[in-house]
């Protein structure tokens, strides 16, 4: 008679959801039920949906508003999974349900922890400036991020790379730490080693209006910004001439430019669009809007917000 197959409960949303969901079916583990969550009408959903995945495999799949209703929790109790996964599900989940898989829950986390534990984790990585992040998975406790680590792997952030690059990246990275590290712990030889939380620090969520770019920014940090909130996310943002601009993407310059004015400003040379900063270096603009215009801003549609060659930020 053969062993009965190792088996788990799943919370999984977004592309890191959908390959490792993949990789668990792919190693022959049991999924029972799949939580995901339902698309928010108001977000721009660029990534691939757990619920498709679950459809076409004919796995139960369902969409709590709360998922520690009590009458799923006791339900779900009855099918005694081995484990618990989590792969960028948006809610932290509480005590009974880590209490439930006989084998403990597992999360998957966007960076290298203990470094930036907490909410987007790509974004805060590529605003800092930072050239590595990665995947981590790691045991489950009540707070979050900070059990301990099974495996994990990094990826590079290259100087020009977008948020939504990274992302891209770090899904493939959470692919091939759950894929290489999940015969250990179906065998039960994974070794886990605790984090120092004192090598990082959590992160919050982020908004859209803090994408506006501090007029007193270094071109760095404004580089940094800009890549960190390029769409799909709600891009880095200014005021000049009373029209709000989305800037989009840039490209450092190693020049001075020779442009006129001072402190933030938009500048074009009759070719290219620049965004010169308060230290004098300058962003080639590579893509940027204006507030309800679905038309890209250039160089020749700059002319439309000024009879000159260059506007200050406003104040």
């Amino acid at each position: 008679m053969s062993a009965a197959r190792p088996s788990a409960i799943v919370f999984a949303y977004h592309d890191v959801g959908v390959r490792c969901l993949r990789v668990l079916l792919d190693a022959g583990v049991d999924v029972p039920l799949v939580v995901t969550h339902t698309d928010s009408p108001g977000e721009t959903i660029w990534f691939r949906s757990v619920a498709t995945v679950a459809a076409e495999r004919g796995l139960r799949c369902i969409t709590p508003a709360d998922p520690h209703d009590p009458e799923l929790l006791q339900s779900t109790r009855a099918l005694q999974p081995d484990f618990l996964f989590s792969f960028y599900y948006r809610q932290m989940l509480k005590r009974d349900w880590l209490d439930l898989p006989k084998r403990g829950a597992f999360n998957m986390h966007g960076s290298l922890l203990p470094r930036y534990r907490g909410r987007a984790p790509v974004n805060w990585a590529v605003l800092h400036g930072e050239r590595e992040t990665g995947a981590t998975l790691h045991r489950m406790t009540e707070k979050p991020d900070n059990g301990a680590i099974v495996d994990q792997f990094a990826v590079p952030i290259l100087s020009d790379d977008t948020s939504h690059e990274v992302f891209g990246k770090v899904t493939l990275a959470a692919e091939i730490v759950l894929a290489r590290t999940l015969p250990a712990m179906l065998d039960g030889s994974a070794v886990e080693r605790p984090q120092d939380l004192s090598q990082g620090r959590y992160f919050g969520g982020r908004r859209p209006e803090d994408g506006r770019i501090p007029p007193h920014a270094s071109a760095r940090q404004i580089h940094d910004l800009v890549r960190a909130l390029a769409p799909p996310y709600p891009p880095a943002f200014a005021s000049f001439g009373g029209q709000r601009i989305y800037i989009e993407r840039t490209l450092r310059t190693d020049t001075l430019p020779d442009a006129p004015g001072r402190g933030l400003r938009l500048w074009h040379d009759g070719a290219a669009l620049w965004l010169i900063a308060d230290d004098g270096h300058a962003l080639r603009v590579l893509a940027a809007r204006r507030d309800g215009d679905s038309q890209p801003l250039d160089a020749h549609a700059f002319e439309t917000l000024s009879s000159g060659s260059w506007l200050a930020a406003d104040a």
